[in-house]
């Protein structure tokens, strides 16, 4: 039984009480991106006030039915499983250069 646990995969032991599913992850992680371009476009500026990146961040996790610990749990999840994560990440950087070409 110890031998069975021992070599058990742990990247499976974690999932998040909701789950988002890959096409949902690449939507967030897109407009996370863009938040956090903007926001450093800000602070070069010197526009950036306190809180402003909370109030954004939440406005954004609204807009998707979830809370900074959904996402949190989720992010979590998906790094743990490289493959996929790179999968989501190419999908999102795919998705900003469209972005950028519009």
């Amino acid at each position: 039984m110890l031998l069975l646990v021992s070599c058990a995969d742990k990247s499976n032991a974690f999932k998040p009480e909701y789950l988002l599913s890959e096409q949902e992850m690449v939507a967030v992680m897109t407009d996370v991106q863009i938040l956090e371009a903007d926001m450093n476009r800000r602070k070069a500026d010197g526009k950036i006030i306190d809180g402003m990146a909370e109030a954004y961040y939440n406005q954004l996790f609204e807009h998707y039915g979830i809370t900074d610990s959904i996402f949190n749990q989720n992010m979590r999840y998906y790094t743990e499983r490289p493959e996929i994560i790179e999968r989501i990440m190419d999908s999102v950087t795919q998705r900003l250069t469209k972005e950028q070409q519009n």
